[in-house]
């Protein structure tokens, strides 16, 4: 009771200062497109097997990258559902456009990162041939519309020095291609491993930089377009990058209500306040995430997660701000787990009819053209 009254009361208090519209404008947005997380079940089998809790972690136990009918069923669902002006909704699909080369990491000993194209990931993976296929069938018919999160998921330098100093779980790790082992499953102290801008040390700076640019550079090149809005993986972000962003054409920020920065061997870390469709000091318009429908997180609870987000929605379409929603990619992805894609979409297509139904006026719109809205407001 107390701690729903708490989710109450932080609700309101995101959704009142900021940016306001009378439209009830709906924006889905999904992280992690793209990047590998776990490799395969024979990879998850064998960390589970060794000792390595990879069951605490639903991104372990269901992330993988996707295949053409993880979209394809996607869309069946997306496709039953208009808005006000006829259009479907659409899912701001935030991609990781790049993957490590294990390969050529291995042969350098660990001292040299290289990576490869998401495109050439889906190549690599059998059960992934019409990926990129599909990919582009969605952003053709309005399903998807793209944009960038990131080159890689994975915090580089740091990733390589744990694999020079002989980490055994690491190293197991790297020999599966995957590196993804989160905080709940083996807890160790920032920086994070997922967290591709969570540095220690400011040395790193150019290297991130160098990274954002050639993210946009391959974003470019598979999509046709740059992506002008961007989430920084785990929303850990150093504001001393934020200039490198504008040069690269980004001028929108999704995350949450506080950005988290770097710790840089501190003991304590920072956060600035964010707030919705308000211009930050570096003229990069920040879009705040006040709803969320991630049933696999929560524990594969679908009725909970569609309750909880229509409440977030009403609240936000209360104090007149546009909804928008956190939907990761776990939740509709099917290889290992057919049953937690089947559930999930069902309860997407429960969500979607319940707003449609309730509101008639509602516009369904991607991160960045909801930027561009503010903009020209």
């Amino acid at each position: 009771m107390l701690k729903s009254l708490k989710n109450t009361i932080s609700g309101n208090l995101m959704n009142i200062p900021g940016w306001r519209t009378n439209r009830k404008i709906v924006v889905i947005e999904s992280d992690d497109w793209g990047s590998i997380r776990m490799p395969s079940k024979k990879a998850y089998d064998e960390l589970y097997n060794i000792g390595i809790p990879v069951n605490k972690s639903p991104y372990c136990r269901f992330d993988a990258i996707e295949t053409g009918e993880d979209f394809y069923q996607l869309f069946d669902v997306l496709k039953k559902f208009r808005d006000k002006n006829g259009i479907c909704p659409v899912i701001t699909t935030n991609t990781v456009v790049a993957n490590p080369d294990f390969k050529r990491i291995k042969e350098s000993g660990y001292t040299k990162y290289y990576y490869e194209p998401f495109t050439s990931t889906y190549k690599r993976y059998k059960y992934c041939q019409d990926s990129w296929q599909a990919f582009k069938t969605g952003i053709n018919k309005g399903f998807l519309k793209p944009q960038l999160h990131g080159r890689e998921h994975v915090n580089v330098n740091y990733w390589l020095s744990l694999l020079q100093s002989n980490n055994e779980i690491f190293l197991k790790c790297f020999s599966l291609h995957l590196w993804g082992l989160s905080n709940d499953v083996i807890p160790t102290k920032t920086p994070l491993i997922q967290a591709t801008f969570d540095i220690d040390k400011r040395d790193n700076l150019d290297f991130l930089e160098q990274s954002i640019k050639e993210g946009q550079e391959i974003f470019k090149s598979h999509f046709g377009f740059i992506s002008k809005s961007f989430i920084p993986n785990n929303f850990i972000f150093p504001l001393e990058l934020m200039p490198a962003l504008k040069k690269n054409g980004i001028d929108i920020l999704q995350g949450m209500k506080y950005l988290l920065l770097p710790k840089y061997n501190s003991n304590y870390r920072s956060k600035i306040r964010r707030y919705q469709g308000q211009l930050n000091q570096f003229r990069i318009l920040d879009l705040i995430r006040n709803c969320s429908f991630e049933p696999s997180v929560l524990g594969g609870s679908v009725d909970k997660s569609i309750k909880q987000c229509m409440t977030q929605i009403d609240n936000a379409f209360f104090w007149k701000k546009p909804a928008i929603i956190s939907m990761h990619r776990l939740n509709f992805m099917g290889s290992f787990s057919k049953a937690n894609r089947k559930n999930n979409l069902q309860g997407l297509e429960t969500l979607l009819t319940q707003i449609t139904n309730k509101y008639d006026s509602v516009e369904f719109m991607s991160s960045d053209k909801l930027g561009e809205l503010i903009y020209t407001n």
